[in-house]
Order: structure tokens, then sequence, then C-alpha cells
């Protein structure tokens, strides 16, 4: 597995290794050992599998109680996956990272606590996977709006249609509004 760094040190790409052949593929996904060494993160405890149709946004969310660390992935279609640091003491508070993550690119995101989270579906239907560090926690949910000006997230998005959102994404507070670490 390569770790990749981004723009933001603690948030980073993980790349495996895929053998494949006329039958088709092997590739590792996790390996706790060097997960834990690269990024000393707490255990995962929960993992969740979301499926979505093209043009849904989901996000941006992060949990004020019971923070969650995610890796996250896409088994089928294609997403464009954002990370925002939340951490009022970091360095990189209020920046973001986006990355595309397919079943094609096989990449994953890390996504450490202290972040918010979200993902736009790019493919006409996308299938993501996550390990979480922390149980969900909906009385603790945030969710910052996914077009908020002083972020400036800059998605990907078909044909420039507005994305379809859930009621508590249409509802999400402002960046400035936003509760932080």
């Amino acid at each position: 597995m390569k770790f990749i760094e981004t723009n933001i040190p603690d948030v980073l790409i993980l790349e495996p290794a895929v053998f494949g052949d006329e039958r088709g593929f092997f590739m590792e996904t996790f390996r706790a050992d060097d997960f834990a060494q690269r990024t000393g993160a707490k255990p995962f405890v929960q993992d969740n599998h979301s499926k979505s149709a093209q043009g849904i946004l989901r996000g941006l969310h992060y949990q004020l109680e019971q923070p969650q660390g995610k890796l996250v992935r896409v088994v089928f279609g294609a997403v464009f996956d954002v990370a925002v640091d939340m951490r009022k003491d970091s360095p990189t508070f209020g920046q973001w990272v986006g990355v595309e993550l397919s079943a094609h690119n096989k990449r994953q995101l890390w996504v450490p606590e202290g972040f918010a989270h979200g993902f736009y579906v790019m493919s006409e239907s996308a299938e993501f996977v996550y390990k979480c560090t922390d149980y969900y926690a909906p009385s603790s949910e945030v969710s910052v709006k996914w077009d908020d000006p002083e972020l400036g997230v800059e998605w990907p998005l078909v044909d420039g249609k507005t994305p379809l959102l859930s009621g508590k994404d249409e509802n999400g507070v402002s960046f400035s509004e936003a509760p932080g670490f």
C-alpha cells in the first residue's frame, strides 16, 4: 500500500498494489499494523456502505461528540470526495482536499477526526464504503453547507447541475457558523 500525502498533511490517499490478470484482480485494502503506524489512528469500530445515484451530494458532515476518522473508498462508480479541516488550532483550518475515488483507480482517502467529510457522485451511480473510528452519533452531527463561499470547494458538478441533497444538507450551516474542534 502506498500512502500519498495531500496538501493537508493529516489527510492521506492510499493506493493499493493491484495484482491482476485475465481472471480478475487481487488487492489488499487494509492492514491494521501499517495503517496505525502511518496514521496513529484509533482502531476502526464501524463499517458503512451506501449507494447513491449520479448528482447526489452527501456532506459536509462531522460529529462534535464521538468524532470519526474515516477510511473511505468506492467499490462501484466514481465520486469526488472532500475533507475539510475543522480543527481551529490547525495551520490548515478551513482548507479542503478533494480527490476522485473510483472502482477503477481503487484509491482510498483517510479523513482523520476533526474533519468535515462529503462526497459527490459523478458516475451513473456509486457504492461507497468506509471504516469509522467511532460510532455514528446523530445528535452531535453537524452539516456544513456544501457550497459555502468561504470554503470554496470546487465540486465537479455533472453538466453544472445543482446537486441533490438531503434535507439535513439543504439546511446545513455556513463554515463561519459551524462549531469546530
